[in-house]
């Protein structure tokens, strides 16, 4: 029932049917390794999810601290915005080096080693940046950057060997993987704020640094999964992403991925041009933002509790279209108390979304290229978020609901693809 490859350059053959029976036979928490000791599940997730918390916290408060160390510095905004770029822009490369994930005899290494190597470039480009030419840490920001994918979805490849053969418990498992990252995205700025107000930015950036060496210490005490196939199976990072693009149910992952992270993004360039519209004031407009934020954490608990157990490919579509239907409605909210409200559910759907993201990965990525899927699509859905933030300033000048409009008309549009995707590939693999 496995996808094979002959050789890691050789071509990709179509996927096979997907079945719960074929996706839970080759997960990798069913194969036993003589050698190992298998952590139960148990003893392994809280381990793993104070492992992706603090390495995610120092992958999302990096940035701010970079940019923030620099503009302290009297530097000029530009090198704060390069600087700052340096770290963000090479996560887009971390596909490239994802395949050692696959390779590897021990996942678990490659990724403690991405986090030391994360949180050392990062502690040398602060103490260096007052001594040397900016070229020097731009570098090691670069560096850092590139190995930051590995810290976010080459984590989230890890999962699946944690948490169970059953499919309630993956899906439970994956809510406390969203909710890392809700937590990450909130504390690790406002960790940053704090360290920077009380001491400086540098003792807030190293702060990270530190919080990425214990997410090391913590990767490796995760429970051993064996490599699930021989590296000359596991394909290239193009062939890869090609794979991706011929399997239907992975291809609808990447683009449904994509642009809803690029929707939402929308989000609190949105809530900030809107206090006019809305007659507050404008530092209310963090309100809103926090309330997505705490809308995100309540939907990973959601999942935690009652873990959704209907197909994700079709999942990922309908719960794309709930949150469409949630920026409509923040894009039409005429007080603040709708606002509020709308922004809150928006959060909540949200994480079911990517909840549900995390189930396809999981479930549809071949085993020969699990972990490789996990960083492509983490990588892409950064990219588009990115690009979502800087596609919303620009339109917001005109009226701050357009950004949210054209967001969820987008969501729209890519619905409906993946709805006309599904019917036209109607193979067995989605049948």
């Amino acid at each position: 029932m496995h996808r094979h490859h002959s050789s890691a350059s050789g071509p990709v053959p179509p996927s096979p049917p997907e079945t719960p029976s074929t996706q839970h036979a080759r997960s990798p928490s069913t194969t036993a390794h003589p050698g190992a000791t298998t952590t139960p599940a148990a003893k392994g997730l809280p381990r793993y999810v104070v492992a992706a918390t603090l390495a995610r916290t120092a992958d999302g408060g990096a940035v701010l601290a970079i940019v923030l160390l620099v503009t302290t510095s009297g530097a000029p905004g530009w090198l704060a915005g390069l600087l700052g770029a340096a770290i963000t822009a090479p996560h887009l490369l971390g596909p490239f080096i994802a395949r050692r994930l696959d390779t590897a005899q021990d996942g678990r290494t490659v990724i403690a080693g991405a986090c030391l190597l994360h949180g050392a470039t990062l502690a040398a480009a602060v103490l260096l940046y007052p001594l040397t030419w900016p070229i020097v840490p731009g570098l090691l920001l670069v560096a850092s950057g590139l190995v930051g994918p590995l810290l976010t979805g080459g984590i989230s490849s890890r999962l699946p060997a944690i948490a169970g053969t059953d499919r309630l418990s993956q899906r439970r498992a994956q809510g406390w993987d969203v909710a890392t990252y809700g937590i990450a995205g909130t504390i690790g700025p406002s960790i940053v704020a704090a360290v920077s107000a009380w001491a400086d930015p540098a003792a807030a950036s190293l702060m990270l640094a530190a919080a990425v060496f214990v997410a090391a210490a913590f990767v490796r005490l995760l429970p051993y999964a064996p490599p699930a196939a021989h590296p000359g199976e596991v394909p290239t990072p193009g062939r890869t992403l090609g794979m991706m693009a011929a399997s239907g149910p992975l291809r609808r992952t990447l683009y449904l991925t994509m642009v809803v992270a690029l929707s939402v993004a929308a989000l609190p360039i949105a809530a900030v041009a809107s206090t006019g519209h809305l007659h507050i004031d404008p530092a209310a407009a963090g309100l809103l933002t926090a309330a997505y934020g705490l809308g995100g954490l309540a939907g990973s608990v959601g999942v935690m509790v009652r873990p959704f157990q209907a197909d994700a490919d079709r999942l990922m579509t309908w719960l794309a279209v709930a949150v469409a239907g949630a920026m409509i409605g923040a894009t039409l909210a005429s007080t603040f108390a709708l606002a509020l409200a709308t922004y809150a559910v928006a959060g909540v759907l949200n994480s079911y979304f990517f909840a549900a993201t995390l189930a396809a990965r999981s479930e549809y990525a071949p085993r020969q290229a699990r972990g490789q899927v996990f960083v492509w699509i983490g990588a892409l859905k950064i990219t588009a978020g990115s690009a979502g933030t800087a596609l919303a300033g620009v339109l917001v000048t005109g009226t701050a609901q357009l950004p949210l409009a054209l967001a969820a008309t987008l969501i729209a549009v890519a619905v409906a693809a993946s709805v006309i995707d599904r019917r036209i590939g109607r193979t067995p693999e989605t049948a």
